[in-house]
């Protein structure tokens, strides 16, 4: 529905802020492929990473357009008729062309973005890639240059005739919740464990003071 689109950028920023997972869409020959992927968003930038021989993260470094997706569900919203059941969600949709990434500084930077993402403070935590790890990497940077988001909140449209039904009708809301880190076995004694593992902050960026904070500027 039309009138739950936007194309106002702090409403897809927070989106992707808020996101862990993409799906990144193209067409490889005569065959349309997608693929769930890390991300971080920096400077109005997506970086994506993989392993250099990821089919996709070539294609979308080598120039083929994509289609990048985050989508947040929020709840699931129960009708009295069948007609009108939904979803209540978050969505953005970009488009465009992606570029490998070359600059050993700027992968690094992109390596730290991608951890910030996925925890608050991890970077600080983790050894740096080394060199090698790093030409092990392929990432690619997709400028968001076109796009929008969806957004879809309350509760049931039900017609005006069955609204008297006596069937139950609602939201039930739906969120992701994160349980206490799990220790890898092997551990050095007396090895701290970081705050974001034992109580991850929430990730709602529309108003937890735990949201993720968004990484800094690029070289």
């Amino acid at each position: 529905m039309r009138e739950r689109g936007t194309r106002e950028r702090s409403v897809i920023e927070s989106i992707l802020d808020e996101g862990l997972l993409c799906h990144v869409g193209l067409l490889d020959g005569d065959t349309s492929v997608v693929s769930p992927m890390a991300y971080a968003n920096v400077d109005e930038i997506l970086y994506l990473h993989g392993a250099p021989a990821n089919r996709v993260l070539a294609l979308l470094g080598s120039g083929t357009p994509a289609c990048v997706t985050v989508t947040l569900l929020d709840g699931l919203v129960l009708a009295r008729s069948a007609f009108h059941h939904s979803m209540n969600f978050r969505s953005v949709m970009l488009f465009g062309v992606g570029a490998s990434v070359e600059d050993p500084a700027e992968k690094l930077a992109a390596s730290t973005a991608l951890l910030e993402h996925l925890a608050r403070g991890r970077s600080g935590d983790a050894r740096e890639p080394t060199p090698a790890e790093l030409r092990a990497t392929h990432v690619v940077k997709f400028p968001i240059d076109e796009g929008s988001a969806k957004v879809r909140t309350g509760g049931p449209k039900d017609e005006p005739e069955d609204l008297a039904l006596s069937v139950w009708a609602g939201v039930i809301p739906l969120r992701l919740v994160a349980g206490t880190g799990v220790p890898e076995p092997g551990l050095p004694a007396g090895t701290p464990t970081p705050p974001y593992a034992l109580e991850y902050p929430d990730r709602d960026t529309a108003g937890s003071s735990g949201a993720p904070k968004r990484p800094g500027p690029m070289p």
